[in-house]
């Protein structure tokens, strides 16, 4: 959809995901510590929701991309002319992330068959695809529509190499949150071309000739980067000291209950005493 909305749905879905991994990732990292690396039976029904939430999110924006009321409403080819590829465009790239889903459902409800690390490979296709279709998205647009879209695909392809990467370096924190900041990273970046492009609420229109706003888009650019930063990195010290707290917590409970028992027992031995003498 060529319109704010169009920007928004996809970027709301990045973030939700992004913010998701940035939490979920540390998680999985604290509590294999010192561990197997073998994910236990609740994880692995977590990897399976969080397969299932991107085959949902990938539905509803092919859907939308096919339905909305200047939709192609899938017709590729019609009266001797393609019918609106920009909003096949969207959807092809809806279409892969939703085959990621899939295949991350299948790769932990049937590990005895799926190769190991197939699921990374398979999102990080999806992300390549991603920058690939939004590389030949934009020919022949104003400069500033060339140039903010041209941003987007430095997180995009980042994104497809670190994923990648996680292919051979399976359950890498470092990795995977690279991976979390540059899917939330995209995600604000889709809401930015929303503002830039297609301003809401009536706001004046952004000049896409004017250099001053390509070199303030760019520096922009360097704000959503430390933001994505700021989010991953706060996410990662709330679960360590959440984890830090529920463990001493925890070890507060099991020293008042053997302190109750040594008290239980050393009362009991008084009594037993007491009675013969």
């Amino acid at each position: 959809m060529a319109n704010f909305k169009g920007h928004a749905l996809p970027g709301s879905f990045f973030l939700i995901i992004g913010v998701w991994w940035s939490v979920k990732f540390p998680l999985k990292y604290f509590h294999q510590k010192g561990k197997k690396n073998r994910l236990s039976q609740q994880q692995q029904r977590i990897e399976i929701i969080e397969g299932a939430v991107k085959i949902f999110f990938s539905a509803i924006g092919f859907l939308a991309e096919q339905l909305v009321p200047d939709g192609p409403f899938f017709h590729l080819y019609q009266d001797d002319h393609w019918v609106k590829l920009m909003n096949w465009q969207h959807s092809t790239m809806y279409l892969f992330f939703g085959i990621s889903g899939i295949v991350d459902m299948l790769t932990y409800l049937s590990t005895h068959i799926m190769p190991l690390g197939v699921d990374r490979l398979v999102l990080s296709m999806s992300v390549l695809n991603e920058g690939f279709l939004f590389y030949y998205h934009v020919h022949n647009r104003p400069l500033l529509d060339q140039h903010i879209h041209s941003l987007l695909l430095l997180s995009a392809f980042g994104g497809s190499i670190s994923i990648f990467l996680e292919v051979l370096h399976r359950d890498n924190i470092v990795l995977e949150l690279l991976r979390a900041s540059l899917t939330i990273l995209q995600g604000s970046w889709f809401w930015q071309i929303g503002f830039v492009l297609f301003p809401p609420f009536g706001t004046v229109e952004w000049d896409q000739k004017d250099e001053h706003n390509i070199m303030f888009i760019t520096m922009c650019f360097s704000w959503h980067c430390i933001a994505a930063l700021c989010v991953v990195a706060i996410n990662y010290m709330l679960v360590y000291c959440f984890l830090n707290r529920s463990k001493k917590h925890g070890q507060g409970e099991i020293i008042g209950i053997q302190k109750l028992k040594s008290d239980y027992t050393d009362h009991t031995a008084l009594l037993s005493v007491s009675d013969e003498e």
